[in-house]
């Protein structure tokens, strides 16, 4: 997974993303996500989330919006060009899962997503 969607990312125009960066936006929400917890996702600092953000803006993959909860914050939400990357990078994890499961078997696939998802209780808090 992690060579095919920055593989497939880059074949349709998106090849200006890094994988630090990548890790960050596969942690934005639907509905945005403020820097600090960005970081605390991402397991980086502040700074290096911001840094990455405006480099990320710049590029038309997000913009930062007011944080409806909180008139002094801000709330990293995706661009139209980040939007159309997720996409590119969904299709790929549809086709990569596809052929996990056609080499293990549709039983073996399940168990295995039940097992991971039970492991992300508590490797993954921000799930």
């Amino acid at each position: 997974m992690e060579d095919r969607v920055p593989a497939d990312l880059a074949a349709t125009g998106f090849d200006d993303i890094t994988v630090a960066q990548a890790r960050v936006l596969a942690r934005v929400s639907a509905e945005g996500t403020r820097v600090t917890d960005l970081a605390e996702r991402a397991r980086v600092t502040k700074q290096t989330v911001t840094f990455m953000v405006d480099q990320l803006e710049r590029a038309g993959y997000v913009r930062r919006v007011p944080d409806a909860s909180d008139a002094r914050a801000r709330r990293v939400v995706f661009a139209e060009r980040g939007l159309a990357a997720r996409e590119v990078a969904r299709r790929t994890e549809v086709v990569v899962q596809q052929e996990w499961t056609r080499h293990l078997g549709g039983r073996t696939t399940a168990r295995l997503h039940q097992i991971l998802t039970k492991l992300r209780e508590i490797t993954d808090p921000y799930q």
